[in-house]
């Protein structure tokens, strides 16, 4: 299906939906990870990698030693990363990972570590979570030590060592805010030893994170000179997923006219990417957030200019145009064979979002913007896919978008079983970790057919029905 290039730009300049004129109290975001530190009294600190965000970061060191001979600290190799970002909905990530990591020549070592502290605040709840950190072959004085959070083993008379050391606060009432630290290894020394002095310490693996959530918007109302009528009010499918946050009837002051038509190329199996043009994601479902009440992203961000058009990722009918005070200006689409994609944060819409239109692959509904929570952050789409599968679990219903994503740019398909699934909290036991199994046949009987002779006529049979067969000579085969 061939279709015109992009129209001339003067579009652009009605795309933005005015903002609130008071501007929200200012959000935080903050993130650090810390690989090792040596503190002594009177002594500048040595530390091997130090890392703080915003803005994001990531980096490694391929093998660290203090002093130089390496009988104080000696970490083979190690990485650290820092994610923060404020908002509406602030949330912040930061980790450290390590191999091989030896302290006072050998009398504790670590074989590795992985400390992780995640925070999310926002207008739904707050959170904090350091409990994906882990420590392996953990060996204290030549024993081998099965550690566990904020544990204190003793060293001798001469100082102590604290295992995955975490302190978790979270604030619900607004302004809501949450905090996590976690150190993986820290050593207190109380004497002289190895060269340090009474009073040292070693931080190995440290990681803090602090999130506080901007008030929420006020909602607008609908566009002047208009009134509410109820073709105004949201149409939503009696089984499509209710996203979270309060629904507004109305629309934007501004609509582009006409819609710019643009050249998409559809997969085989009739699918675009929803973004026209450049556009940059990354793989972040599941991450927290804290502005819906699961707290954890339901899609991926998709960060684009403002005024970007955002295109009909399939021909089918669209639903629920209007305001939400979470996803500001947002659209959802049902594909024909009931898949749904939901579409948040625009700056305006294109003709074509309105409620029960039937829209085509490629078909632009909107444009690229940052309104509702996200009017503190960057200018962006938040796109979600709920497999017609998945809609009973109603808005948890939701996979990955980050394998289609990839497909659709290469104009290719993917099975909707490349998605990671979330299962809700009270799914089976097996399932708590959060990520659904990919498909897969189950074992449901078994039986053991070695003993049967393959030159018996029904030998196979009968030991599945579990008789022993005759031979050819009358007798049973054994």
């Amino acid at each position: 299906m061939k279709r015109a290039s992009l129209l001339s730009v003067p579009f652009l300049v009605a795309l933005v939906v005015s903002l609130a004129a008071a501007a929200p109290q200012q959000p935080e975001a903050l993130a650090t990870a810390l690989i090792s530190r040596v503190v002594q009294p009177g002594v500048p600190d040595q530390v091997s990698l130090s890392l703080a965000a915003p803005p994001p970061a990531d980096q490694a060191v391929s093998g660290y030693v203090y002093p130089d001979d390496g009988s104080i600290v000696r970490i083979g190799s190690a990485d650290a990363r820092v994610v923060a970002q404020p908002g509406v909905s602030s949330s912040a990530q930061s980790g450290v990972s390590a191999l091989a990591v030896g302290l006072f020549g050998g009398e504790i070592t670590v074989d590795s570590l992985d400390v992780r502290a995640s925070v999310a605040a926002g207008v739904a709840n707050s959170s904090a979570n350091v409990s994906a950190s882990s420590l392996t072959g953990l060996m204290v004085l030549g024993q081998l030590i099965t550690p566990s959070p904020n544990t204190v083993i003793p060293l001798a008379d001469w100082g102590s060592l604290e295992l995955l050391g975490s302190i978790v606060e979270t604030v619900q009432e607004p302004p809501r805010s949450a905090k996590a630290t976690v150190t993986s290894l820290r050593v207190t020394l109380n004497a002289d030893h190895g060269g340090l002095p009474a009073g040292s310490t070693i931080e190995i693996g440290t990681v803090s994170t602090s999130a506080t959530a901007a008030p929420s918007l006020s909602t607008p109302s609908p566009p002047a000179g208009r009134t509410t009528t109820p073709t105004d009010l949201p149409v939503i499918p009696a089984n499509a997923p209710r996203e979270p946050g309060q629904l507004i009837p109305g629309a934007p002051p501004e609509l582009v006219r006409p819609a710019p038509e643009v050249t998409a190329q559809l997969s085989t199996g009739g699918y675009v990417f929803p973004v026209y043009g450049p556009a940059s994601f990354g793989d972040t479902f599941g991450a927290p957030r804290a502005d819906v009440s699961g707290g954890w992203h339901h899609g991926e961000d998709i960060f684009s200019p403002l005024g970007t058009p955002l295109l009909a990722v399939a021909g089918g009918t669209v639903f629920s145009v209007g305001w939400n005070d979470i996803g500001g200006w947002r659209v959802w689409l049902r594909d024909r064979v009931g898949n749904e994609f939901y579409y948040a944060h625009l700056s305006a819409y294109s003709p074509l979002a309105v409620n029960g239109r039937q829209v085509k692959a490629g078909d632009v509904l909107g444009f690229m913007g940052k309104t509702g929570d996200a009017v503190l952050s960057a200018v962006h789409l938040h796109f979600e896919i709920h497999p017609v599968s998945l809609l009973a679990l109603g808005y948890d219903g939701a996979v990955a978008p980050y394998p289609f994503l990839n497909a659709w740019r290469r104009a290719q398909d993917v099975s909707f079983d490349a998605g990671r699934a979330y299962l809700p909290l009270d799914g089976p036991a097996s399932a708590r970790s959060g990520i659904a199994p990919p498909a897969g046949a189950v074992l449901l009987e078994a039986d053991d057919i070695s003993s049967a002779s393959g030159l018996t006529p029904g030998a196979l049979a009968a030991t599945l029905s579990g008789r022993a067969p005759k031979s050819p000579t009358g007798g049973q085969d054994r």
